[in-house]
């Protein structure tokens, strides 16, 4: 790989200003020339704008009428999801947040049971600051804690009654790991022994394919439910769709006008979702592939540099992200991959956090995603990227270049 050219940082930032530390941090890595993918926040609104403008001309949608509160091109988007995942009938949402408290909630009213059975690292127990219970009046329980998804024998034997299964596939803050087909099978069956529903928290159920082996209908297939998120793989805006049968889905249009869902216009959303099924749902193979060509090199370089203990995992990645886990502090690690952007114009790491409460001191973890631009690195190329970002770490002798 030939060396980016620097990016250009704008001077010094106080260290004790943490929101202009943050501009920083996505200043100098959304501008570098080199990743593995391009962010959420990557690019200028500028940009962003002229580009989904660009492919709504030349998908022939430029000429559409924009929305109101919810027909013209978010109506588009449903059907084409429902399509997508084989179910009789989609909703747009504003944010996947919503989308599941709506159809939890649904679930609760047809089960009689306010019980979710779920992960408690799954998103609703994580990332949502206690929803379920604050807003939508439900209780989670957890099958197992291990960090991996539940067994069917811990679905089964499970000692409080529940009226959904919750299953996060993958289970992103566990590493993005899935069962195999045969396990999710076998869970599902379990969940309808006790006679309880199964809604799937697939926000990146679309790269879950290639690990189980079967297509995306198919696997939304085995749920009563599915909600799929259209900015975290597929490189939206923003937004989500719940899935599932047609009474369901009426139902979960009231609820997403009582929650405030109901939105005015959500055009641009709805294009850029679009815009994610057909330019990047083909591609999701192929980045599942070449993050395991990633995922080894890494695993190499860190190795052969003999850093001690690290982690790549899982590893063989599942999706086409994985978690890289390395005996220093968060701080020391962001600022080494920061300063490897800013004297390369490349990016391999961005931020690092601590593992959560229970996790081992002393050592932090990243997460790496790939897509279309990581198709260009060659294994070659990720091991002199881990070379350089080592020897910017305390104690390296010599600086990568």
């Amino acid at each position: 790989m030939e060396t980016a050219e620097p990016v250009e940082t704008g001077g010094p930032v106080d260290p004790g200003d943490e929101e202009a530390a943050r501009l920083h941090r996505a200043g100098v890595w959304g501008g570098a020339a080199r990743k593995l993918w391009h962010a959420p926040v990557d690019g200028t609104v500028g940009e962003r704008l002229r580009e989904l403008a660009g492919w709504a001309e030349a998908a022939g949608h430029g000429g559409a009428a924009p929305d109101a509160y919810g027909d013209g091109l978010v109506e588009t988007l449903e059907r084409r999801v429902a399509e997508e995942l084989g179910l009789p009938d989609a909703v747009f949402f504003p944010t996947g947040t919503m989308a599941q408290q709506v159809a939890l909630r649904c679930w609760a009213g047809r089960t009689g049971s306010p019980v979710v059975a779920l992960h408690p690292l799954a998103h609703p127990e994580v990332h949502e600051g206690g929803a379920l219970g604050a807003v939508s009046g439900l209780r989670t329980t957890h099958p197992t804690d291990a960090p991996r998804p539940p067994t069917a024998e811990e679905v089964r034997d499970h000692p409080e009654p529940f009226g959904t299964l919750m299953l996060e596939l993958p289970l992103r803050d566990a590493g993005f790991v899935l069962p195999t087909w045969e396990e999710l099978v076998e869970v599902v069956e379990a969940a309808r022994e006790r006679d309880a529903v199964v809604h799937f928290d697939g926000a990146r159920l679309w790269e879950c394919a290639t690990h189980l082996g079967r297509g995306l209908s198919e696997i939304a297939g085995l749920a009563d439910s599915v909600y799929v998120s259209f900015y975290k793989s597929l490189g939206g805006q923003s937004g989500a769709a719940l899935a599932g049968p047609e009474d369901v889905m009426e139902e979960a249009r009231v609820w997403r006008h009582r929650y405030g869902g109901q939105i005015f216009q959500q055009y641009p959303a709805a294009l850029s979702a679009l815009r994610g099924l057909d330019a990047e749902l083909p591609r999701l193979p192929s980045y599942v592939a070449h993050a395991r060509v990633v995922a080894d090199a890494v695993r190499e370089a860190l190795a052969e540099a003999g850093t001690g203990w690290f982690r790549v995992h899982p590893e063989v990645p599942h999706t086409h992200q994985f978690q890289v886990w390395l005996p220093y502090s968060p701080e020391t690690l962001t600022a080494a991959a920061l300063a490897q952007t800013e004297a390369t114009g490349t990016v391999l790491f961005r931020r690092w956090s601590a593992p959560g409460p229970g996790g081992p001191p002393g050592v932090a973890r990243t997460e790496l995603t790939v897509a279309a631009p990581g198709l260009e690195w060659t294994a070659e190329d990720v091991r002199e990227a881990v070379r350089d970002f080592l020897s910017r770490l305390p104690g390296a002798t010599g600086a990568g270049g």
